[in-house]
């Protein structure tokens, strides 16, 4: 399926990671006074994981989706508890192998589509065991 989860990850039970948000365009050129400017704490669990019980964390290998910006290593949040509907990028099981691809409803069919020109996409059939575990939420990769 071209883009494989590598590791699959569950939430941690603490969302108690708060860090400072500042609400000022960050300066390309000189540095600015930034503490001046603190306006509130961000948790990053909180401001990314809006179902916890529903969600969980996948680590992907392969280069499929890399025009949807999800590149090989990145960690993906998935949330089981929304609607894979068309256009979505979900995290689906296609005969026990675990993919990354966007949902696309086609004439009653179903399709997982690449966002790689080098892979094709899939339809999905009768005789295969398909199902979909979740719909991606966010990426998370290093620069």
């Amino acid at each position: 399926m071209n883009l494989t989860a590598e590791i699959i990850y569950k939430p941690g039970p603490s969302t108690d990671s708060q860090h400072p948000l500042f609400f000022v365009p960050v300066s390309a050129g000189f540095p600015s006074p930034a503490d001046d400017y603190i306006e509130n704490s961000l948790d990053l669990n909180r401001h990314l994981i809006k179902h916890p019980a529903a969600t969980f964390f996948v680590r992907v290998k392969g280069e499929s989706m890399i025009e949807a910006g999800i590149h090989s290593g990145d960690i993906l949040i998935v949330d089981r508890s929304l609607e894979a509907t068309d256009k979505k990028v979900v995290i689906a099981v296609i005969d026990g192998e675990l993919t990354v691809k966007r949902i696309s409803l086609i004439d009653q069919e179903v399709y997982l589509l690449p966002e790689n020109e080098a892979y094709t996409p899939t339809k999905i059939t009768d005789t295969m065991n398909f199902s979909i575990w979740g719909v991606v939420t966010n990426v998370i990769h290093a620069l």
